[in-house]
């Protein structure tokens, strides 16, 4: 308890802002704590304080309780986490499938996920947005994609991996998807290789049709470079690539996201303005 008093009081003195802080055996017991009286509280609830400071709770309350939820378990005659906790888990499942065991086990207190000390490597990196307007030419929807894929592959090196897949997304103004995906030649983290990539994907599947979302996805991500197998063809100086990328995220991370830009980024007028020609 006086570590989580010390917790709470550095977080006010140098972030400004109160914090509640649950103390229990295990996640689920201490998430519930957290949410007990506010603000700026230290509350326990260990397994023997459940029925005392758990049960008396509306179900709704429960962690994993939505409203869909909450209307099946009224209409079983359970109002309370205590009514949750003594009913039938048959039952429960009957209704909610395994939802209903879940929310058993939560109203008895019983939660074995592991508690993560180190946060766990990412799966993929991700981005997209929604456009206030409709999209109909490839110039357009191509500037959106690049400060999509600049903004996934900065993560990507920040957590220094590779990515071996990657996907596009687009949404069109009535509502229909279209995703397209492929395998990228070697595993890597250089935006340009990305980029070029999901020009290809984007000019494979788009057929005009105005497009009001697009998203940039990436893949079995590896943290071993494996290197790349070289071709005659390919003249390509990737570490000098690899180089420039992370020269523009330092500088984006010191002075913004738009602190540095590409020229193909720029409308003709912000050209004009910096003096960037177009050749």
């Amino acid at each position: 308890m006086e570590a989580a008093h010390r917790i709470r009081k550095q977080i006010y003195e140098e972030l400004g802002f109160t914090v509640n802080i649950g103390v229990s055996s295990n996640k689920l017991l201490a998430k519930m704590a957290s949410d007990f009286q506010k603000p700026d509280r230290v509350h326990t609830l260990f397994p023997e304080e459940i029925e005392q400071k758990m049960w008396i709770l509306p179900v709704r309350d429960l962690f994993f309780v939505g409203k869909a939820a909450e209307r099946r378990l009224r209409s079983l005659g359970i109002r309370t986490i205590g009514d949750l906790a003594h009913t039938d888990p048959q039952v429960l499942s009957r209704v909610l499938k395994k939802h209903g065991e879940v929310l058993w086990r939560y109203a008895n207190g019983i939660d074995d996920s592991p508690v993560e000390i180190e946060p766990a490597d990412a799966k993929g990196y991700s981005n997209s947005t929604t456009l206030s307007f409709d999209v109909t030419s490839g110039a357009e929807a191509k500037s959106v994609l690049r400060r999509l894929t600049d903004q996934v592959c900065q993560r990507i090196r920040q957590d220094d991996v590779r990515v071996e897949t990657v996907t596009v997304q687009i949404r069109f103004n009535d509502l229909t998807r279209a995703s397209h995906q492929c395998a990228l030649p070697a595993a890597t983290n250089i935006t340009k290789e990305i980029f070029d990539t999901v020009c290809q994907l984007f000019d494979e599947m788009w057929d005009g049709t105005p497009i009001r979302l697009l998203g940039v996805s990436t893949t079995k991500v590896s943290r071993e470079d494996m290197g790349r197998q070289m071709s005659l063809f390919d003249d390509t100086d990737y570490a000098k690539l690899e180089k420039l990328d992370k020269a523009m995220d330092s500088i984006r991370m010191r002075f913004g996201s738009g602190a540095v830009q590409r020229a193909s980024d720029l409308t003709k007028q912000e050209k004009t303005d910096t003096g960037v020609k177009e050749v």
